[in-house]
């Protein structure tokens, strides 16, 4: 049974935060079988790396860790493709329609984030933002 709920790369980035009360909600959403794309993973360790200063072995240990609790969908030229067309139907960057896109792929009910609208609908998926009430 595929996992209905996909995560944003903002929502990851709470882990490393010092928001402990969004931290919190991001694990919780985790631990209920995730699912991520390479495009998540790419973000995150550039954010890691970059904004939050994590050693390289650092990086590849918080990843690793990630790819165990989520299901991880590959980025594929039907995702770039599917991607291009949200993009440019919904005036999305390319990175958040890639992430729509892997997420519909996926077949995703729900698509966690704070970056996109609250209550966007892309066919069966809808975007929540997990850290509002």
């Amino acid at each position: 049974m595929p996992a209905e709920h996909f995560v944003d790369t903002n929502v990851l980035v709470y882990l490393l935060s010092g928001d402990e009360q969004k931290a919190d909600i991001s694990a919780r959403l985790l631990r209920r079988n995730a699912v991520v794309s390479v495009q998540v993973l790419n973000e995150l360790a550039n954010v890691a790396r970059r904004k939050c200063g994590l050693e390289w072995t650092e990086l590849h240990e918080f990843l690793r860790g990630i790819r165990r609790l989520c299901r991880v969908v590959p980025l594929t030229s039907d995702i770039h493709e599917d991607g291009l067309m949200l993009a440019q139907r919904y005036q999305l960057s390319i990175y958040d329609a890639l992430i729509v896109a892997a997420a519909v792929q996926a077949g995703c009910k729900t698509l966690y984030s704070e970056d996109l609208q609250s209550g966007m609908q892309f066919g069966a998926l809808r975007v929540l933002n997990p850290y509002k009430a």
